[in-house]
Order: C-alpha cells, then structure tokens, then sequence
C-alpha cells in the first residue's frame, strides 16, 4: 500500500473541498485532496446545480418561443434532440471540470481518485491502495439524494436527481414526489419538453421554506405548464408494472388514487454522505441527521480536524460551503476568523424563479418579530412590461423601530441576479433608506428594490400611493 504525509487533507472536490484546497495551497500548505468521482466539482459541478441550469436554460428557451406570440412573433413547433441538450450540459461540465483541474495543478496540489475513510484521527485509507496521514484535514463530502426505502423498488423508472438528469427519455407522464426546488426545476424541464408531470407535495404549498407571496406567482405559472399540482397528498407505495409505473396515492382525507406513470422522480431532499466515512474512529460523533457537528470557525470536537458544506450541516447550498471552506482554512492558519454571516442567499432557478436572503416573513412570525412589510409588484415595473413578465414581485422586511434591513424575498423572471444587492446591503448593515437613496438604473428590474424601500417614505413612483391619516 502507498504511504503519503500531507500536511492537509482535504476530504471532497466539490464547490468547498476544491475553494479550501486552493486557499490553503495559497497560503503555503502543502494539500492533498482526495475525492471518489476522480474529478474535481462535486455534485454541484457534475451533476446538479450546473447541469440543471443548464437544462433549464433549454426549458427557457421553449417557453420564450411559446410565449413569442404576444410580442407578434411566431415559431414553429420546438423539434427536441435529446442527444443535443445532453450534449450542452455536457460540454458545460466538461469545460469547468478542466478548468479546475488546471487551477489544482498550477498550486502543485496533489490529486488522489477514491473514496477515503479514516482509520484513525490523523489516517485515511483511499480504496485500500493508498495510505495517507495527515497533520490537518477539511471534510466536504458532500451529501446525497434521499431515497425512502419505499420507492427503493429496483426500477430504472424510479429516478433521483442524478438519474433525472441522464434524460434517457421523454417520458409520457412523469410523477414528481416532492414538491421543493429540485422538484419543480427538474420537473419544468421534463414539462418543457413535452412530458406530462404530475407533483405531489405532502405539505399544502409547493416549496414549503419559501414565504407563500413569493411562491403563488410560480405556482399560478407552474399550473399551466404541470398537468396536476397536488397539495397535501403522498405517495404511500410505487410498483412496476410492464413498463409503468404504479403509483398509489392518498388524497388529504387519505382516500387511495391510483395512477401509472412512465416514469418517477424522487425529489424528497437530501442527506449528508459521512455515514461511511469511519468518521466515529476519530472521535468525532454525527449527530441524529448525520451531520458534523462544528463551531465558529468550522472546527469539529477534533481540534485538527474540520467540516464544511453538506456534511456540516443546513442550508446544503454549493455557496455556502465555498464561503465555509474558506473560513476553515483561514481558522487553520491562525487567522482571527468565524462564519459570521448575516444571511444565506437563496435561489431555486424555476420561471419565474424566487430568490430570498436574510429573515423571511414566515420566521419572522414564528419567531414573533415585529417586521415592517415593503412590497413593490412587478405591474409597476417598465422592464418587467418589457419582458411580458408583470407576475413578479419585491419584497423588503424591515426594522419599523430602525428602518434596517433584515430580509429579501424576489420572485421573478432572474430574480437570482438581483439578490446579490439585497445580501450586499444585508452585510453592511443597510437602512431602507439606503436603498431608497440609491440611483438605480432605469428600466431595470432592480430598480424595483429601489421602489420597494420607497414605500417606506411615502416616496415610491410607480405604485399607489400609501394611505395616510
């Protein structure tokens, strides 16, 4: 068995293993990073958040043509080659896989292909070849796609996330178990494409984590494109059936409904892959949902020894455990440093897509805040016109005592590109004022940020004026 000294190891090459593996070779650590796809990028890279956007650019694609229309342009019917949209994620893939790759051999760092499980607290084992010690190490493993044990029923028609994004086919008809983001974006892209989707959500409102007046304008839109959006029902069993599938379902008074689909895609979240990490050989205990316990500076109860992104914990989102890994390293380097954040963005890339950072005005009530509510609908918006996209809407929570920003919530056509401002002025601490008093340009979707912190004075253009007496 090969022997190897590192002086850090990092453990994963997704979005946080590989951005703490650069920092640290940047400062001078000698870095090793072993990782069991044998390509750096992760589930973010090879099969989830790059992928999906890009097959949902194709789903945008198709709907932009649809709806070309009321702009007095018409097209002809989209002919789809499957091979072709594969193809583009593919190559999209493809070309940020290579780049990263080149990014790791410039900073010298030492790539091993294979799954690691420690022996001990300073030992990892890489598929029983190569033996590495270890003065410091980053866990980022990631995490995987749940699959009840249910609809574990051994059929090519039971899709995960990963299995959804093959696209082996157009199915006919498609269930979508789950009604969260994975399932709504994978879901619009089998739509637009031609299949049948049917999605059940145990809870009564799709995306459950979302404030409900960011998700009706998505849901109303999602209503014409799915063929049924069924609230506060669940799948309790699926079986193969020739070459269907059987799905019992159970309606909210738990009356069975039995439909067969051609396909199936299990979109009911995910679980942090640290299970078979031997990680209890040092020391170091899970806890109830499998996540690394950490403090401050992502540091787990083995002083050496650290965890980051999906392993350690919600929301499991590739950004956060870029920001994370590089906290680890600067902790690791004796830099005076905590994750001390002042918000998560958050963006689930369906059209329209709802985008939110800071407190929502769900917690806000569960927690008994005392919020004052900033709303600037998209119907005010010239830009919003433009696009025929008037469904959209702003939304600023604020301190009413003072007048600080404490949450963002956008649902709208690109609203992922607008919650940047909104984490900005988060962390610096902004007043709605701030916002108010800043030049937007015009005619932009922005500016309805701008608007929005205007009601707060009675100042806003394009909306109704605010009651007053």
């Amino acid at each position: 068995m090969q022997t190897i000294q590192t002086q850090l190891l990092v453990l994963g090459g997704g979005p946080g293993g590989y951005a703490a593996a650069f920092l640290a070779a940047d400062r001078g650590f000698q870095v090793t990073l072993v990782d069991a796809s044998g390509k750096l990028g992760g589930t973010c890279l090879q099969v989830g958040c790059i992928p999906s956007k890009a097959l949902l650019h194709v789903a945008k694609l198709i709907a932009e043509a649809k709806d070309a229309p009321h702009f007095g342009v018409t097209f002809g019917a989209p002919k789809i080659d499957l091979k072709g949209v594969r193809g583009h994620w593919q190559k999209v893939t493809e070309t940020l896989t290579k780049s990263l790759a080149k990014l790791a051999e410039a900073r010298k760092i030492r790539f091993i292909s294979g799954r690691g499980k420690f022996l001990d607290a300073h030992t990892v084992v890489v598929d029983d070849s190569t033996q590495i010690t270890f003065d410091n190490a980053i866990v980022a493993t990631g995490s995987i796609p749940a699959m009840p044990q249910a609809f574990q029923i051994g059929s090519k028609r039971v899709m995960d996330s990963t299995g959804a994004l093959a696209l082996e086919e157009i199915p006919g008809s498609l269930l979508v178990i789950g009604g969260g983001y994975i399932g709504l974006e994978m879901g619009t892209v089998y739509a637009s494409l031609g299949s049948k989707v049917t999605v059940v959500e145990g809870t009564d409102g799709l995306i459950p984590n979302a404030d409900r007046d960011l998700v009706a304008p998505l849901h109303k839109r999602l209503e014409g494109l799915f063929s049924k959006i069924l609230l506060k029902h669940k799948v309790s069993k699926i079986e193969e059936v020739g070459k269907d599938i059987r799905a019992t379902l159970e309606d909210p008074s738990g009356k069975p409904i039995i439909e067969n689909f051609h396909r199936v895609l299990v979109s009911v979240g995910r679980r942090p892959a640290t299970r078979d990490l031997g990680i209890e050989k040092t020391g170091i205990v899970l806890d109830d949902k499998g996540f690394i316990p950490v403090n401050a500076q992502r540091r787990t109860s083995v002083q050496h020894i650290y965890a980051i992104g999906d392993s350690a914990g919600e929301p499991q989102l590739a950004h956060k455990a870029s920001f994370e890994g590089k906290v680890a390293v600067e902790a690791l380097s004796g830099e005076p440093v905590v994750y001390d954040v002042a918000a998560v963005p958050a963006v689930i890339f369906t059209d329209p897509e709802i985008a939110w950072c800071g407190l929502t005005e769900t917690d806000a009530q569960k927690q008994g805040i005392e919020v004052k509510k900033l709303k600037m609908p998209w119907a005010g918006s010239g830009r919003a016109l433009t696009k025929g996209r008037t469904e959209g809407l702003t939304k600023l929570l604020v301190d009413p005592k003072t007048e600080r920003l404490l949450g963002v919530g956008i649902c709208g056509v690109d609203a992922g590109e607008m919650i940047g401002e909104a984490m900005l002025a988060l962390e610096m601490g902004a007043t709605a004022r701030d916002l108010a008093l800043t030049m937007h340009a015009h005619p932009t979707l922005s500016e309805t940020v701008m608007e929005a912190a205007e009601h707060m004075y009675g100042l806003s253009v394009h909306s109704a004026p605010a009651k007053r007496g």
